[in-house]
């Protein structure tokens, strides 16, 4: 007897289900078309999710610059106050200055005073212990004035000007018509100022119009 071939054909394994671990049913798989789609998916996402990052950074970005022109507009209100600070420091230390200096020149007036008292008392020429005191004393009064120049003092003009109360001290009105009234005629003490300020008024006396005659009453 003559056998027959039977042909038997074996299910393709890449098309096979294969069964659910957890359930034992056929797994599905994919297709083609299901594995296409999901990059677009994904880009689908990341398009929603773009313009909200986009607006935090914007948002994050100008918080900083209101930060940045905050911080700017502090700095400036501080280099205001420090240049305000520093002219008032400068301020007090010059006035500070002066006012020691006006003490100073103040306490040596009375000296140059005696030196010029001195000068008056002695003569000025010939021979004797008296010129060569006198020389001595002269030497001194220019030493006095250096130092009073370097802090600035000036002498107040008196004899000759206008009576000023400002500068002035009247202490006598001489009568007299060789000269306007008002006019200083001596200075018995001499006046100085450093710069504007008045450290010691001018003694003098002052000329003053004499009174008109009396008009002889007719008999």
């Amino acid at each position: 007897m003559e056998s027959k071939k039977i042909p038997v054909e074996f299910p393709d394994a890449s098309t096979t289900s294969q069964p659910d671990p957890t359930t034992g049913a056929p797994a599905a798989h994919a297709t083609g078309s299901e594995v296409a789609e999901t990059p677009a998916a994904a880009a689908a996402t990341g398009a929603d999710t773009a313009p909200a990052s986009e607006a935090t950074l914007r948002e994050h970005l100008a918080r900083l610059k209101a930060e940045r022109d905050e911080l700017f507009q502090t700095l400036i209100r501080r280099q205001a106050d420090f240049e305000n600070y520093r002219k008032r420091i400068e301020r007090e230390r010059h006035e500070d200055a002066e006012r020691v200096a006006a003490r100073v020149v103040t306490d040596l007036l009375p000296v140059l005073d005696a030196v010029e008292r001195a000068l008056a008392s002695l003569p000025g020429d010939g021979e004797g212990p008296g010129v060569e005191y006198r020389r001595g004393f002269e030497l001194i009064q220019q030493q006095l004035h250096h130092l009073l120049e370097r802090y600035k003092v000036t002498r107040i003009p008196a004899v000759g000007r206008q009576f000023d109360p400002h500068v002035h001290q009247a202490i006598e009105r001489v009568e007299t018509d060789q000269h306007p009234e008002g006019t200083v005629l001596e200075e018995l003490q001499a006046g100085y100022t450093l710069r504007d300020r008045v450290l010691r008024p001018s003694v003098v006396r002052v000329a003053a119009l004499p009174p008109a005659p009396a008009e002889t009453k007719a008999q």
